[in-house]
């Protein structure tokens, strides 16, 4: 069969014709007339060609290949049986012969070829996790289907039922017979070599100091510490292949504590999520959120970040949430020469009962620094922060940790390697240092 096929206009043109008894997007039918006209003309010499265009045919349309397979097949066909062997006796105009029917020993050997194919599929979609609390399956690949039609094959020995099982399973044979055959699998042995020496450079900078990562900070990783710049949608995909999963944290909120006096005052919100401003030192987020390590030990973590470098610049590690916890870490910033605060430079936290202590004012007023809060319950007013807390949380080893030394020792190797190893997608792919070093080279 030629391998052209034709488009709906076509298909009008040629139907138009009188001599041509059906027509699809893969053949002609043409009428028994026509082709006694044919061998008329050819065995006077006619060229094939001449023939068809002087009886209206449009050889662009019809194209050669089907001219001389037609012209090969009458001929041969008048040479056996004369003028009666032109004749289309088959039923229909699609001149496709009837269907022979199954005997019952072939009926039974299909139906039971079609219920192993349906056992093993049904087996294997045990296997596969279903979307959306099972509400919605995942269909299978045709990659899949041909999997299953082999094993079904192999296990029941329907080897003479592959063109069945194709399409029950609604797949082509060719295409069941590409997927097995030596190129092609040859050619899935070395992507599969391709993808593992992939997901050994990946896994290296999942494992960059020893610190768990997603997707988009291993592209940053590889790109900053490797020099390996790899497509996002392909490094997801291998660990999606190979399984490499970073921890996602859970909704759990930091319970704050109530008031304790009508002393407490809260202060309005100056910063409005302006949080980006682009000047290192000048708006600086603070909470506390609490740590739960070893036996079910507990521990709050205090910080200090920049808001437009996402830099730490001041930590405390309690095993109490005192008062002092949150003084300590402003001074513990104050205290840092390497800090050097930006004219109009201001504190931004939430309104726990910390910050809103008369202390806590006090001391923030004596560093002659401003103070802003955020509205109540409303935690995108310093969503920075929180976001903060989320990652390390995911990141950093707390349950191992057995003591409070311990816990210590790994907070501090965590914000070295936050601060200066960690690439972030919205610092221009830099790490925070970087990113303040590159802010104040600008200014």
């Amino acid at each position: 069969m030629a391998k052209k096929l034709f488009t709906t206009k076509e298909i009008e043109i040629l139907s138009t014709n009188p001599y041509v008894k059906s027509v699809s997007t893969k053949g002609i039918t043409y009428t028994d007339e026509f082709k006694q006209i044919f061998i008329t003309h050819a065995d006077n010499g006619t060229p094939a060609r001449e023939i068809f265009e002087g009886c209206g045919f449009d050889i662009e349309i019809i194209g050669m290949d089907r001219v001389h397979s037609s012209r090969d097949r009458w001929r041969a066909a008048y040479r056996k049986n004369g003028i009666d062997g032109l004749q289309d006796n088959r039923s229909g105009n699609s001149g496709r012969p009837r269907v022979m029917e199954l005997t019952p020993d072939e009926r039974y050997e299909r139906l039971e070829a079609e219920n192993n194919l349906l056992k093993a599929e049904i087996e294997l979609l045990k296997k596969i996790r279903f979307a959306e609390r099972g509400m919605k399956k995942i269909i299978l690949s045709a990659e899949q289907k041909f999997i299953l039609i082999r094993f079904v094959i192999d296990k029941y020995n329907l080897k003479n039922m592959i063109t069945h099982l194709c399409k029950s399973a609604g797949v082509s044979r060719s295409g069941y017979y590409n997927y097995y055959s030596e190129r092609a699998v040859e050619q899935r042995k070395l992507k599969e070599k391709m993808d593992e020496a992939l997901r050994d450079i990946i896994l290296k900078a999942f494992r960059f100091k020893n610190r768990k990562k997603g997707a988009r900070q291993i592209k940053m990783t590889l790109a900053g510490q490797f020099n390996i710049v790899y497509n996002l949608k392909r490094i997801r995909r291998i660990m999606g292949k190979y399984n490499i999963i970073c921890p996602i944290r859970k909704a759990n909120p930091y319970k704050r504590m109530m008031k304790a006096t009508q002393e407490h005052r809260v202060l309005p919100n100056l910063l409005n999520r302006e949080f980006k401003q682009d000047i290192p030192y000048k708006v600086l987020l603070t909470d506390i959120t609490y740590l739960f390590y070893g036996n079910s030990q507990k521990a709050y973590l205090s910080t200090f970040k920049d808001a437009s470098t996402n830099e730490i610049l001041a930590y405390h590690v309690s095993d109490r949430i005192t008062m002092d916890i949150a003084t300590d870490t402003l001074i513990k910033l104050k205290k840092n020469r390497k800090i050097k605060l930006a004219k109009g430079a201001f504190i931004h936290s939430d309104q726990g009962t910390h910050y809103t202590h008369p202390d806590f004012q006090k001391l923030v007023k004596k560093y002659k620094l401003g103070q802003s809060m955020s509205r109540r319950g409303n935690c995108w007013d310093n969503a920075p922060q929180e976001s903060f807390f989320g990652h390390f949380k995911d990141e950093a080893y707390i349950k191992p940790c057995q003591t409070l030394e311990a816990l210590k020792r790994e907070i501090k190797e965590y914000m070295t390697y936050y601060n200066q190893y960690r690439y972030q997608w919205d610092l221009k792919k830099m790490t925070p240092v970087q990113y303040r070093d590159h802010l104040l080279e600008a200014a």
